[in-house]
């Protein structure tokens, strides 16, 4: 493809004038959306709204006439519309580790006499360091069980209680086919429970469709959230009045506001929030969530596994060194929107290319990776990084001092 392709390709896009909603830099190309995206335009009046006239002027009044405390409801029920959710099955809680201790917890309990929650090895760390708390916590009554992905079907048995699994790999990129490994794990009678960290804003999701049962995600990444953004959780109305959160904080009781000594546990999803809520990370989230709104999921997905087509076409293509390698699957249908290269100097080729204002991020041991966000992407910036990338492994431009000294986030 010539620049001139990818600039009739810019000028044919539906999405193309939703880049003016976001506030970034000059002079950058941002590769790194599928780990911390930028900030809508919108958030700063909005933020200066909850700070200045709701919190400054209405103090704690607000929480009743700015309606604060529906705040993880409504963002909730929002996040629903984008991965095939109905209102009332999910809200905004704590953060994607914790609702994944919550919801594997409450797995097990719906499954009684069964002990052994399934994932894969490689699966994103913090996922599988909450099961084996969680297994810790609870001794001989559950068990953390990982298996290589091309075995994990054939690992699901009648003492799983619930199979944990990202849906879009966070290094490879590589997708499950979410219904039919939903399938397979109801065959079983295990439940479904999905991490959307790289899938919600970023490919088309349908929850319900699918039949999952339980999911949660991260905001802060394509539904531009901001950093440390709450995060949210689903729960199949099916499971609702059955399930107690282990975490049986004030927020989650019946009526909050009679406190009560006895936990009351609200009988729909209210009952899956614990404290109190973070009102200004979630006046950040509903800024993101409300522009990601504007776009439909399908032609989100087509244009970023269109982008992450042409970066690994021009890559491939320029880039005449022998030790780059794509990892993950090549077929669109089989992946997420971010592509990584594994390359010995991994690190140092994603800080060159950092100092040549293309923006993506490193995942050891030797992984550059590099994000599609859609909504703010162009065709010709990928086009432009993709030659930036094969110019740098062409004149070694990775190979300098400041670019070997790693930093505490990679």
């Amino acid at each position: 493809m010539t620049r001139d392709d990818a600039l009739a390709l810019d000028a044919a896009d539906p999405l193309a004038g939703l880049r003016a909603a976001f506030a970034l830099p000059d002079g950058v190309t941002y590769l790194d959306g599928n780990s911390l995206g930028p900030p809508p335009v919108a958030v700063h009046e909005a933020m200066a709204e909850v700070t200045r006239r709701q919190w400054g002027e209405g103090l704690v009044r607000s929480w009743n006439t700015a309606d604060w405390i529906g705040a993880p409801l409504r963002v909730g029920d929002k996040i629903a519309r984008l991965i095939g959710a109905e209102p009332g099955e999910v809200t905004v809680a704590d953060s994607t580790t914790v609702n994944l201790f919550k919801l594997a917890a409450e797995a097990l309990s719906l499954r009684p006499g069964r002990t052994t929650i399934l994932s894969e090895a490689g699966n994103f760390p913090t996922d599988l360091y909450a099961i084996q708390g969680l297994a810790a916590l609870l001794g001989g009554r559950a068990r953390l069980k990982t298996v290589a992905p091309d075995d994990l079907l054939a690992a699901i048995d009648e003492d799983t209680a619930a199979v944990i699994l990202t849906q879009v790999h966070y290094k490879t990129s590589r997708r499950w086919d979410m219904a039919a490994v939903t399938a397979a794990a109801h065959a079983k009678g295990a439940l479904m429970l999905w991490d959307l960290c790289h899938s919600v804003g970023a490919i088309a999701v349908d929850l319900n469709a699918a039949q999952a049962d339980l999911a949660v995600g991260c905001s802060y990444k394509y539904l531009n959230g901001g950093p440390g953004a709450p995060a949210f959780l689903f729960v199949a109305k099916r499971h609702q009045a059955a399930v107690t959160s282990p975490l049986t904080g004030w927020m989650g009781h019946a009526d909050p506001f009679a406190f009560e000594d006895g936990y009351r546990p609200a009988a729909d999803i209210r009952g899956q929030i614990t404290g109190t809520p973070p009102i200004l990370g979630l006046a950040a989230l509903e800024t993101g969530v409300d522009l990601q709104l504007r776009a439909e999921p399908a032609l989100v997905e087509a244009k970023g596994l269109a982008l992450a087509a042409l970066f690994i076409a021009e890559v491939e293509a320029r880039a005449a060194d022998p030790d780059l390698k794509l990892t993950g699957p090549r077929e669109a249908a089989q992946r997420g929107l971010h592509v990584s290269f594994a390359h010995p100097q991994g690190y140092a080729l994603a800080q060159a290319m950092m100092a040549r204002g293309v923006v993506g991020d490193f995942r050891a041991p030797d992984i550059a990776r590099f994000g599609f966000s859609p909504l703010f992407l162009s065709y010709a910036e990928v086009w432009n990084a993709a030659h930036a990338l094969a110019d740098i492994l062409a004149d070694r431009g990775w190979d300098r001092p400041e670019f070997q000294t790693r930093a505490a986030v990679t």
